[in-house]
């Protein structure tokens, strides 16, 4: 295993736990080198840098794909890991409704579905009166 993998894999781990396992799991007997592209380039190169806070890449990850809309899988996956690295509930709704004006409501009411899902799964919910 080389030196980019393995910080990879931690840090796949630190961030996404067991929902990255999963995923990387789920690709092994179908295009494990996109697992390993995920590992390698993904978290091994650009989790890695210190330039932003985990939570603030999760912030812009979650805001990247509810703008692409049809990424809901994903979402769920940085959801749960968004809030594994600290955010609240209320931070990624006010991220995913931050998104309104710059790609409507379709994919900002998919994206905020999809959290909504996490959250209940988690047993968490969103403070409404803030």
């Amino acid at each position: 295993m080389n030196q980019r993998y393995e910080n990879g894999w931690n840090k796949l781990m630190e961030v996404d736990g067991e929902g990255g396992k999963r995923v990387i799991e789920s690709l092994k007997d179908l295009a494990p080198d996109i697992g390993k592209y995920v590992i390698e380039f993904a978290f091994g190169d650009i989790y890695t840098r210190t330039g932003i806070s985990l939570q603030q890449k999760q912030l812009v990850t979650i805001a990247s794909l509810t703008t692409q809309g049809g990424c809901e899988p994903q979402l769920i996956v940085h959801i749960h890991a968004a809030l594994n690295v600290g955010l609240t509930p209320n931070e990624i709704v006010e991220a995913i409704t931050h998104c309104i004006p710059y790609t409507g409501f379709p994919r900002v009411l998919n994206a905020v579905l999809v959290a909504k899902q996490v959250f209940e799964e988690r047993g968490l919910s969103v403070d409404t009166k803030e």
